[in-house]
C-alpha cells in the first residue's frame, strides 16, 4: 500500500520551489504515482512556479512521459492542497483531474478559499474518484500559513522584525536623516543577517515602516540580497512629513502610503482587501511597539548584536507569556 505521508512530504517539498514567485497564491506541489501490485512509481510531478501560470496538477501531468501515459487510470494524485474548481487565471484543476481518469487522490488539506472550499474535493468524488483528505496537514498548513491566514482570519500574516544592541537599543538618537549621536544610523545587522532579511522580504508580499523610519532612513525597501519579487513597500505619513523625493517612492516597487487613516485595523483590512497576504514590518518602536500592544501579529524576529552604545532608543519590549 502507498504510504500517503511520504508522498505528501514530497508534494511539500516540490511547492516551496515556487515560494518567492506565486503569491499570494498558495505553493503547492503535486506527485502523481503508478501502483500495480507490490510496484510503486513516480510517474510525474510538478509544483506552482509563478504566479498567474500553470498550477501543481497541471504540471505535474504535463511532465508525463508518453510512454506513461496509459498508466495514469491505475495511478494515485497527490497534492498538498485541494485541487481549485473554478476558473480564475487557469481552468479548474478538478476537471483536468477527472478528464485524466485517475485512481485517487490524496489531499493534504482543503482550500480554505471561500471559491474552492470543499468543492473541488467535492467535483472530483461526484466523478467516481476516490479522495482522501488531512494527510500531513499540519505541515501543509505550516507551508501556506500566510495564504491561510488572509483567507481565514481575512488579514495578513504579521511578522515584526528588528535588530537591537546588547544594552537594549535600536538607533541612535536622530532628529534629521542622517543625523546621529554618531554621526549617522545606527549599524547592527551583519552582512549575513542583512541577506537573511532579504530573504524574510522575499518570503512574504510586503514590507511596512512609519513615518519616522522613512524621513530619517531614506530606505527602498528592496529585496536585493535574495532571489525573488521585490516586495510591496507599505509606508504611514499621516502628517506629509515624508519628503516627495524620498526613496520610497521610487518606481522599483510598488508604494501604499496610509494618510489619512492609519489605525492598524483599518491597514490590515485594507490590505487584505488588496490580495496582500503577509507583511514584514519594519518600523521603528513607536510603531512596533503599537502593533504589539494591539496584540494583532503573528511572529517577532529580534537579531540581538554585541555590541553596546550607552544610550539611544530603546528596543520595543517583547509581549509576556502568559
Amino acid at each position: 500500500m502507498l504510504e500517503y505521508a511520504k508522498y505528501i512530504a514530497h508534494c511539500i517539498e516540490l511547492a516551496r520551489l515556487g515560494q518567492y514567485y506565486v503569491a499570494p497564491n498558495p505553493m503547492v506541489g503535486a506527485v502523481l504515482v503508478y501502483e500495480n501490485g507490490t510496484q510503486e512509481e513516480v510517474i510525474g510531478q510538478g509544483w506552482h512556479q509563478r504566479y498567474g501560470e500553470a498550477h501543481a496538477e497541471v504540471n505535474c501531468f504535463a511532465s508525463v512521459r508518453q510512454e506513461d501515459e496509459d498508466k495514469i487510470s491505475e495511478s494515485t494524485l497527490f497534492v498538498s492542497l485541494e485541487p481549485c474548481s473554478h476558473y480564475g487565471k487557469t481552468p479548474p484543476c478538478a476537471d483536468l483531474i477527472i478528464r485524466k481518469g485517475v485512481r485517487r487522490v490524496v489531499v493534504g488539506q482543503l482550500d480554505p478559499n471561500p471559491k474552492v472550499a470543499g468543492q473541488g474535493v467535492q467535483r472530483i468524488r461526484e466523478a467516481g474518484i476516490e479522495v482522501v483528505v488531512g494527510v500531513m496537514e499540519k505541515e501543509c498548513r505550516e507551508l501556506n500559513k500566510r495564504f491561510l491566514c488572509l483567507h481565514e482570519q481575512h488579514r495578513p500574516y504579521v511578522i515584526l522584525k528588528w535588530a537591537q544592541t546588547a544594552d537594549g537599543f535600536i538607533d541612535y538618537k536622530r532628529t534629521e536623516r542622517g543625523a546621529g549621536d554618531k554621526g549617522g544610523a545606527l549599524v547592527i545587522s551583519t552582512p549575513l543577517n542583512k541577506m537573511l532579511v532579504h530573504r524574510m522580504r522575499a518570503e512574504n508580499m510586503a514590507i511596512m515602516v512609519g513615518t519616522n523610519t522613512a524621513v530619517l532612513d531614506n530606505p527602498r525597501l528592496l529585496n536585493t540580497h535574495w532571489a525573488g519579487r521585490h516586495p510591496i513597500r507599505v509606508v504611514l505619513d499621516r502628517h506629509g512629513r515624508i519628503p516627495a523625493d524620498s526613496k520610497i517612492f521610487s518606481d522599483e516597487a510598488e508604494t501604499i502610503v496610509y494618510r489619512e487613516n492609519t489605525d492598524w485595523s483599518f491597514i490590515l483590512t485594507d490590505l487584505a482587501a488588496r490580495g496582500i497576504h503577509s507583511i514584514v514590518v519594519e518600523g521603528g518602536a513607536q510603531l512596533l511597539t503599537h502593533i504589539i500592544q494591539s496584540g494583532v501579529y503573528d511572529e517577532i524576529h529580534v537579531e540581538k548584536s554585541a555590541i553596546t552604545i550607552g544610550d539611544g532608543i530603546p528596543a520595543p519590549q517583547l509581549p509576556q507569556e502568559s
